[in-house]
C-alpha cells in the first residue's frame, strides 16, 4: 500500500523538515491489544462485544476520555462509571504493558532519523506509570528522543483531537518552538492525526487495522472546520487497515501500511543507507 493515495503535497513544503514527532500506543509500541482485551473481558460480563469502531473512538485520548465514551457507548454507563472501569482495567493491564514489543520498522526509523541528526520526540496520551511498564523493555530506544509528552503533562489540558500535546511537544525542541511547516507527526490514531493538523503540523497516520465507519472521520473533520481547511492546513501521510474506504484518505498526502514503507527521501529527510538502519 506504500504511497498510496499520494496527493500533490508541494515538494518545497515536502523538502522542509527538520523535526519529527511520533505518537507511541499502536505506532512505536504493540499495545492497543491489550487495551482490546481488558475491554472484551469486562464486556463480556454485561454480554456485549467489544467492536473496532469502538475502539477507534477510543483510540488518542486521555484515559478518562476514552472511558467515559467506553461506558456511554457500551450502554453501561448505568453499572458502571468511567471512574470505576478505569480502576477495574488497571490491574490487568499492569501485568500486560511491562511484554509491549516495538511495532515492524519503529526501531529502524528510530534509529536512523536520530543516527542523521534529525531532532525526535514522543507525544503520547499515555500518562507517565503506564508510559514506564510500557518501555521498560526499550529504554535505551526511547531513550534517543529529545523530549517526551506525556498525557499527564500540565500543558495538556486536553486530549486528542485537541491540539496540546502536538503543540507542546513542537515548543520544546531545542530553539522552538519550530515553525509547524518543518514537523512530521507519526500517527495511528484518527483523532491524533487530526490533533496534530489542527495544531498546524505535518502528519504521518499509521491507523492500524482497524475498519472505521464514515460518521466516524466525518464527525471529526466537522468538529475541526472542514475537509478544505486540512486540505491546504499541512501534509498527511496515512497508514490504514486496507479495508478502509479510500473516502478516509482525504485528509492524509500519504498512506503507507506500517513503519516499515516509509520513505524519508520523499520529505527531505536522510535516505537509508546505513546497515543499521536496513534492519528492525
Amino acid at each position: 500500500m506504500a504511497n498510496q493515495g499520494m496527493n500533490d503535497a508541494s515538494p518545497a513544503r515536502k523538502g522542509s523538515i527538520t523535526h519529527v514527532i511520533f505518537d507511541m500506543d499502536g505506532l512505536l509500541l504493540d499495545t492497543e491489544k491489550f487495551y482490546t482485551e481488558v475491554q472484551e473481558i469486562i464486556l463480556a460480563r454485561y454480554n456485549k462485544t467489544f467492536d473496532w469502531s469502538l475502539k477507534a473512538k477510543m483510540m488518542g485520548k486521555k484515559a478518562i476520555e476514552a472511558a467515559r465514551v467506553f461506558v456511554e457507548e457500551t450502554g453501561i454507563s448505568d453499572s458502571l462509571s468511567a471512574e470505576d472501569f478505569l480502576v477495574e482495567r488497571e490491574d490487568m493491564l499492569q501485568k500486560m504493558f511491562p511484554t509491549s514489543d516495538l511495532m515492524p520498522g519503529a526501531s529502524r526509523l528510530i534509529h536512523h532519523l536520530h543516527e542523521n541528526g534529525i531532532p525526535i520526540c514522543v507525544a503520547t496520551g499515555t500518562h507517565k506509570r503506564h508510559f514506564d511498564l510500557k518501555t521498560q523493555r526499550h529504554s535505551k530506544l526511547f531513550s534517543l528522543m529529545h523530549h517526551i509528552v506525556r498525557g499527564d503533562d500540565p500543558e495538556v489540558k486536553q486530549g486528542k483531537p485537541s491540539p496540546d500535546i502536538f503543540l507542546a511537544a513542537a515548543n520544546r525542541f531545542e530553539g522552538g518552538p519550530v515553525d509547524p511547516q518543518r514537523i512530521l507527526v507519526f500517527e495511528d490514531a484518527p483523532s491524533g492525526v487530526l490533533a496534530a493538523k489542527n495544531a498546524g503540523i505535518l502528519t504521518a497516520l499509521l491507523q492500524d487495522l482497524v475498519f472505521l465507519p464514515p460518521n466516524y472521520i466525518w464527525g471529526f473533520v466537522l468538529t475541526f472546520k472542514n475537509l478544505s481547511t486540512y486540505k491546504h492546513c499541512r501534509s498527511v501521510v496515512m497508514v490504514p487497515d486496507a479495508r478502509l474506504d479510500s473516502s478516509y484518505y482525504q485528509v492524509a498526502d500519504q498512506v503507507l501500511s506500517s513503519l516499515f514503507e516509509f520513505s524519508p527521501a520523499d520529505w527531505g529527510l536522510p535516505r537509508f543507507e546505513n546497515a543499521s538502519t536496513e534492519l528492525d
